[in-house]
């Protein structure tokens, strides 16, 4: 197994002083890597899934929403397509994606499964961040898991009780004598949660001052003194729990994640310390967007409704054709600003990209409504499709920054 004061240490093993390369990589075969069972070189990471993970993907979807359960086959699905290394850096194994093709890619398997979709985005996004504030040492061992799919990744932040906006965390940091954190608290609607092989978690450490005073502004996310560490999922002290029942997004494996008790070497800091405000604050002008996964659903409705209306000779009727094509203008629409925000042209690419996942989820919240009222009777039983593309719809408008937020997050700068 990995060393204990790297990230690949597992459940059951005993932490030790920093040894002389805590990051090198692991000459074992991790528990990542034995799901993955890959041997020899990596085939190049796709920008796009193939017509057969998208099938597959659509398979899952359907099981996962009657089950509840944890989307295990989707996850396997997503690792074997190698759609993982999306944004991972060509030097690290990775296919190099920008914020275009991600939200691209994220909207073509929202299309089939947007469980799977919310995983995949979530992956990148921790992805990014390690790209961008990860150490030499992260990047050599962390990057190529997440390239080859032998790690997921997910990130915990929420928590109940603090607020969309991260504000008030009761998860803290501690320093160790020995130079390490102890972690402890709980986190609430992680997706992965139980799936993920590494999380990226916030915690508020908060004897640790600012490393600079612009990263104690407050940015309207996330709040001075907090820490981003990434932590194996067989780490002990990390307990997830996947009780949570979510009415949509059900095969998403969103729940709880303990830390208690929870030791980590520094070398588990992503960032300088207490400066997780000001990581999150850049993740906006990505371009990366949830609204990719309201396009996605917003589309699987239209496609429902075409389906539809062919199978009943539909087509014949101008009334139809207009109604299909005042929903497909909305689609293209709220994909329009998607891609927008993804090419990152405007003036200020971070308000874009808030802007795009508010015109994309309610968008994707009013397609299905019509295409629901457009199936009449045959939408109204329990097995059609188009009841899990509401409630997927719903999802997103409540996933961070939830559209509330976002909302705060674009006004904030008014009130100053």
């Amino acid at each position: 197994m990995g060393s204990a004061d790297s990230l690949t240490a597992v459940r059951g093993s005993t932490l030790s002083p920093a040894p002389p390369d805590p990051y090198a990589l692991d000459p074992h075969m991790t528990t990542g890597s034995r799901r993955a069972g890959r041997a020899g070189p990596l085939a190049p990471a796709p920008l796009l899934p193939s017509p057969e993970v998208l099938s597959r993907l659509a398979a899952c979807a359907e099981a996962a929403d009657r089950s509840g359960e944890p989307d295990r086959e989707a996850v396997a699905v997503l690792r074997e397509s190698r759609l993982l290394a999306l944004v991972v850096p060509k030097s690290h194994g990775g296919a190099g994606a920008d914020a275009v093709a991600l939200n691209s890619c994220v909207e073509q398997v929202a299309s089939v499964n947007a469980s799977a979709a919310i995983m995949l985005f979530q992956h990148c996004a921790v992805t990014s961040r390690i790209v961008e504030n990860g150490t030499p040492a992260q990047h050599c061992e962390v990057l190529t898991k997440l390239a080859g799919g032998q790690w997921l990744a997910a990130s915990a932040w929420s928590e109940s009780g603090a607020g969309a906006d991260k504000k008030n965390l009761s998860t803290q940091a501690r320093r160790t004598p020995d130079g390490g954190w102890l972690l402890d608290g709980a986190k609430s609607f992680t997706t992965s949660a139980g799936l993920a092989d590494v999380y990226l978690v916030l915690a508020q450490s908060q004897q640790e001052p600012p490393a600079s005073a612009s990263s104690s502004r407050d940015t309207g996310y996330g709040a001075a003194g907090q820490t981003f560490f990434l932590i194996p999922g067989e780490h002990p002290g990390l307990l997830p729990d996947t009780s949570l029942r979510l009415t949509g997004m059900r095969g998403s494996a969103t729940g709880f994640v303990s830390v208690r008790e929870c030791r980590v070497p520094d070398t588990a800091r992503l960032g300088a310390p207490g400066v997780a405000a000001s990581i999150i604050a850049r993740v906006r002008n990505s371009g990366a967007t949830l609204g990719a996964v309201a396009v996605g659903i917003a589309q699987a409705a239209l496609d429902a409704a075409h389906q539809h209306a062919a199978r009943r000779g539909l087509y014949a009727h101008q009334a139809v054709r207009h109604r299909l094509v005042d929903l497909a203008t909305q689609v293209e629409t709220a994909r329009a600003v998607v891609e927008r925000a993804g090419r990152r042209t405007s003036a200020d690419p971070g308000l874009t990209t808030l802007h795009s996942k508010l015109a994309a989820s309610a968008t994707a919240e009013r397609v299905v409504a019509d295409v629901a009222q457009f199936l009449g009777s045959a939408g109204y039983v329990e097995t059609h499709p188009i009841n899990r593309f509401g409630r997927d719809a719903r999802a997103v408008a409540l996933m961070g920054p939830t559209n509330d937020l976002c909302k705060e997050l674009v006004s904030l700068p008014w009130n100053r």
